[in-house]
């Protein structure tokens, strides 16, 4: 009888540990997708309008985090002195393991600016 209840204890612990195992792998790590964006000229404001954040100043390689193999559309407004802001939007594919990755292959984006008249 002993021995029967030490077997269904192992048992039990196996299957802990396989599920265990098991969702550890179902569990995705982050990708990375990136975009070089520039404009003309040179030197204009990036904001991201989905939160208003500012992604820095033309030329800039932004680096967007999410789940593995999925798409974003993203919507930036480019603001200089003297010319028209502008906005456009560009898909990023989140694909790359580490950021360093996405940046050396990021997409590029060509804004051209309108001066104010």
């Amino acid at each position: 009888m002993e021995r029967k209840r030490i077997k269904c204890i192992y048992f039990r612990w196996l299957m802990v540990l396989f599920f265990g195992v098991m969702m550890a792998g179902c569990a995705s790590s982050p990708k990375y997708g990136a975009a070089k964006i520039n404009s003309t000229p040179a030197g204009a404001e990036v904001i991201n309008l989905k939160d208003d954040s500012n992604l820095g100043v033309t030329p800039v390689k932004v680096t967007f985090r999410g789940e593995a193999d999925t798409a974003e559309l993203v919507t930036i407004q480019l603001r200089k002195s003297g010319y028209l802001d502008r906005i456009t939007s560009f898909w990023i594919n989140r694909r790359h393991d580490t950021p360093k990755a996405a940046g050396d292959n990021a997409i590029d984006i060509q804004v051209g600016l309108e001066k104010q008249k």
